[in-house]
């Protein structure tokens, strides 16, 4: 199936993401809108200490108007590596440097309307390193046991798709080495 790129605007310009409207022609001809949100990519980081316990953040979020239990994210700036933002997020949100980072995955958040690639990182090897958190940030650090948290997923009571989706590709390596200290 080819859609041809007729023309694009922005149509929104914000502090984490533009909107730009694509006007295209479908494969029967027809003229249709898109309007997507264009996102630098982010990072999505599980990390996982010495006793097997993982590093969770609960922060409010307010477009869903609850606290969510996440794993800890957060956005490349333009041009920056994923792993150099990786590292960057875990210390600001959780105040833990990880002398092991791999990148075990990506997947697209959004793809119906949204550019944003989310790159997922093992962490391991933890030792306490923080870097201040952003200004509009609030968050705790809650460690769970992998095995409580992979519960919690398959039991539908972790509500953040992002974590949900990182800890799936993490649960080979979860139930290999975390799960067994």
């Amino acid at each position: 199936m080819k859609f041809e790129l007729i023309a694009a605007e922005t149509v929104y310009e914000g502090r984490a993401f533009h909107v730009r409207r694509d006007h295209l022609r479908a494969p029967d001809g027809r003229m249709v809108q898109y309007d997507i949100i264009e996102h630098t990519g982010s990072v999505i980081i599980i990390p996982v200490d010495s006793q097997g316990q993982m590093h969770f953040v609960r922060q409010y979020r307010h477009a869903a108007q609850i606290n969510l239990l996440e794993l800890p994210a957060g956005t490349l700036e333009p041009g920056e590596p994923p792993v150099e933002a990786a590292a960057r997020e875990i210390r600001e949100e959780t105040g833990m440097e990880a002398e092991k980072l791999v990148e075990i995955g990506a997947f697209y958040l959004a793809p119906g309307y949204s550019t944003e690639l989310m790159h997922v990182f093992l962490a391991t090897e933890l030792k306490y390193n923080p870097l201040e958190a952003d200004a509009d940030e609030f968050l705790s650090v809650e460690k769970i046991p992998a095995t409580e948290a992979l519960r919690q997923a398959e039991s539908g009571e972790m509500q953040d798709a992002k974590s949900l989706a990182a800890l799936l590709l993490a649960r080979k390596y979860l139930q290999a080495n975390a799960l067994n200290p």
